[in-house]
């Protein structure tokens, strides 16, 4: 599997980094950061107050993987841009659906953008 998503019992952990404020609203793949760890990014138009960014970055997610925005939920770093959220839901469906968003390899860009 990927570096950036683990299946679990409950569903599916993704490790994000995000950019608030941005110009769309978009998915634009896996990238490894410098100290190895694998991220998927994401931009929203929100921005980062009183939990804005936060709730466009769960928008996003629930409409690309299909799922309702009641089943993701942050695990860790709701106020800096390296975030951990985890997605209620059969692992092995949304497993498919996250490869589709990441791409095969880190650093492949495709964005998806949602109007």
């Amino acid at each position: 599997m990927s570096g950036w998503f683990r299946a679990g019992p409950d569903g599916l952990t993704l490790h994000l980094r995000v950019t608030p404020n941005a110009g769309r609203d978009a998915v634009e793949g896996a990238e490894s950061r410098d100290d190895g760890r694998q991220v998927l990014r994401l931009r929203v138009r929100a921005v980062p107050d009183r939990g804005k960014a936060n709730a466009a970055v769960i928008g996003l997610l629930a409409e690309t993987l299909g799922v309702p925005r009641s089943a993701i939920s942050f695990r860790s770093g709701e106020t800096g841009r390296l975030k951990t959220v985890l997605v209620a839901g059969p692992p092995g469906a949304l497993a498919r659906r996250a490869m589709a968003l990441g791409g095969q390899a880190p650093r492949q860009k495709r964005a998806i953008t949602i109007a």
